[in-house]
């Protein structure tokens, strides 16, 4: 599901990539490799948690969904902080 998801909002990206000014898109895309970094954590988190048990996988596993949530908010940061550069334009 994951996947799916991300592929869906790469297809977004590129598909409002050509209507979003340079500098808007610079913004995005530090955000977006932010973001990137931080589901690369969390999979890593996931993975180790698989090799866990109990308290511990438990623990990992929701270390792993706070990575993700934060992800998320990294994103919608970058896609305001995209829409401020645009308006200032």
């Amino acid at each position: 599901m994951k996947t799916f998801v991300k592929v869906l909002g790469l297809a977004s990206l590129v598909a409002l990539a050509a209507c979003d000014s340079a500098q808007e898109n610079k913004v995005e895309n530090a955000y977006e490799n932010q973001a990137d970094a931080l589901d690369n954590q969390a999979d890593n988190m996931e993975a180790m948690a698989d090799n866990l048990s109990g308290n511990a996988e438990n623990a990992a596993e929701n270390a792993a969904d706070a990575l993700e949530n934060k992800a998320d908010a990294t994103r919608e940061a970058g896609e305001k902080a995209g829409d401020a550069v645009e308006k200032n334009q």
